[in-house]
């Protein structure tokens, strides 16, 4: 079960997810309405001029929702980051997301996709300053909520339900221990809308999550710049700018030589003694 202290940043604006024991069924509750933070999602495209397709905005979408879900399930020293890799449509999604600040973001990949065999879906954690762990499974058909049930059965070895039970608000059930999970297995939408009214359930904790990157200039240069040092030349192509994409959101950034430049020459740390003499200085 997740940790239900709260930390400061918790009464900040953003979409509010709550979280529920029922009890006697040993299954935990994580309720969410996502319109708020769709709105915040489609805002961000139109500032930055994406327009993913109709069909993969949709996969988005629904992906988007899981994901709120299923971290806020989680405890809150963790940072999870998702890919799910279709290949009908031939599309990857990618979702991240930081507990500790409340922050979710992510993308459409559309082009560049690589042709497989089958779908993959890559789940990362990083829980507190322990490394990276990575899981991947391979799963079925073109629904990301059929793709994450996949995941929690297979790698989170136990049972996750996901439910829309109306306009932009969903539901996750997560087996725990002495689940009744025969039970859970059977739930049916019209017996999700009714649960808090037929079961006993009791409520754990309300996080706050927001759509943010953090994404900056500085971030962007970290990104380039070991290709600024090896071929600075190429990597501009004679233009006086490069311009990018965050690769986490898909936030345009522009950076001129000269700041990349005298970045560069920042992380290398001022000059020794003996290079400032060389230099005349």
């Amino acid at each position: 079960m997740s940790d239900i202290s709260t930390p400061p940043d918790a009464a900040e604006p953003g979409t509010e997810v709550h979280s529920h024991f029922v009890r006697e069924r040993n299954v935990m509750m994580v309720e969410v309405a996502m319109g708020e933070l769709y709105v915040d999602y489609y805002l961000h495209l139109a500032a930055q001029g994406i327009k993913p397709a109709e069909a993969h905005d949709a996969l988005f979408k629904r992906a988007l929702a899981a994901f709120v879900l299923h971290t806020a399930a989680q405890p809150w020293n963790v940072m999870t980051a998702w890919t799910i890799n279709f290949q009908k449509p031939l599309v990857n999604l990618f979702l991240t997301g930081d507990n500790e600040t409340g922050a979710v973001t992510g993308r459409v990949f559309a082009d560049h996709v690589r042709e497989l065999p089958q779908n993959l879906f890559y789940g990362d954690v990083v829980r507190g300053k322990a490394p990276t762990r990575r899981s991947s499974i391979a799963f079925t058909g073109s629904d990301p909520i059929v793709a994450v049930e996949e995941f929690y059965g297979q790698s989170e070895q136990r049972v996750g339900r996901f439910f829309e039970v109306g306009e932009e608000r969903w539901v996750l059930l997560i087996e725990h221990p002495d689940c009744d999970v025969a039970w859970l297995r059977g739930l049916t939408l019209d017996d999700v809308r009714a649960l808090q009214a037929k079961e006993e359930v009791a409520p754990l904790e309300r996080r706050i999550q927001r759509w943010h990157c953090g994404c900056n200039q500085r971030r962007m240069m970290q990104v380039v710049a070991p290709v600024y040092r090896s071929d600075a030349d190429e990597l501009f192509a004679g233009q006086p700018k490069l311009e990018m994409r965050c690769p986490r959101c898909g936030a345009r950034h522009a950076i001129t030589r000269e700041a990349l430049e005298a970045f560069v020459a920042s992380e290398a740390g001022p000059a020794s003694g003996a290079e400032k003499g060389a230099g005349g200085a």
